[in-house]
């Protein structure tokens, strides 16, 4: 499963609305098993700069890229962009690039070690 995570900040505060709006177009294309678009609560306690989270996941590389291909994503990225100041995003396979996860307090490792995993 591949994870694709954004986070936006936004020129005025007074559009995070419209952002979301704008990016809820999103929700609509069908290859993505699941797809949230969110506000930052902004309560951590050493960085709130981001505003704007979407957060998806996918069965594979191919419906990730059909994702990005889809006309409601053109749509998006023209709604959004001149609102948006800042855009980050990190794209991850869940079962190659996860090295550690906390699950119930046990620790598990991924299956291959790759350079961070090298024990």
């Amino acid at each position: 499963m591949i994870r694709h995570i954004v986070f936006f900040t936004v020129r005025d505060k007074a559009g995070i609305d419209q952002i979301v709006k704008g990016l809820s177009v999103l929700t609509s294309i069908p290859h993505a098993r699941r797809l949230e678009i969110a506000c930052n609560r902004k309560s951590d306690q050493l960085d709130n700069d981001i505003d704007v989270v979407v957060y998806g996941e996918f069965a594979s590389e191919t419906d990730l890229a059909a994702y990005k291909r889809h006309e409601l994503y053109q749509e998006a990225i023209r709604l959004v962009r001149p609102l948006r100041e800042l855009r980050f995003a990190a794209d991850y396979e869940l079962s190659t690039d996860v090295h550690f996860a906390g699950m119930a307090g046990q620790m598990m490792i991924a299956r291959n070690s790759g350079p961070a995993g090298q024990e």
